[in-house]
């Protein structure tokens, strides 16, 4: 069986609501033979990252950057897993009151120093989060799972 990783900082009812939709989309029943794993930020662990075969990242936007938490988690397990996770797939999530660019990038920029293989254009969200919005943060979930199960 193949893990997901669902990384997060969610202290927002915003972000929590896009969590809760990534998760549904990840665990869907037509995808067999994915374990899904959700972790806050604060509490990863170079382990977490080891065992998992894919990751969704989920941060809010704050002050142009994201959360202190993704960067304290990056900061926790970048070189140790730095080898070891080169070639992974991975999807992104940001959600903002305004602006998710600056986010957007430093991750990005972060992910690509690991060799993680983006599979969902990263997903950017601004204001309370709509239907569309829910929608578009269950297919990122489902798109991350789906690969991880068909081995591509």
């Amino acid at each position: 069986m193949t893990r997901l990783l669902i990384v997060h900082h969610t202290p927002s009812p915003p972000t929590h609501a896009l969590l809760e939709a990534v998760r549904q989309g990840a665990t869907d029943d037509a995808i067999e033979g994915v374990e899904v794993v959700l972790r806050p930020a604060l509490a990863l662990t170079v382990p977490d990252v080891l065992d998992a075969d894919g990751y969704v990242l989920g941060t809010p936007a704050n002050f142009g950057y994201m959360s202190g938490a993704l960067k304290h988690a990056f900061d926790t397990v970048y070189y140790p897993v730095l080898d070891a996770t080169r070639g992974r797939p991975y999807g992104l999530w940001v959600h903002g009151n305004d602006d998710t660019a600056g986010a957007v990038r430093a991750v990005t920029t972060i992910v690509t120093g690991l060799g993680w293989e983006p599979v969902h254009d990263p997903l950017e969200l601004t204001g309370p989060p709509g239907a569309a919005d829910l929608e578009a943060a269950w297919e990122l979930g489902a798109t991350v799972a789906a690969r991880l199960a068909t081995g591509l």
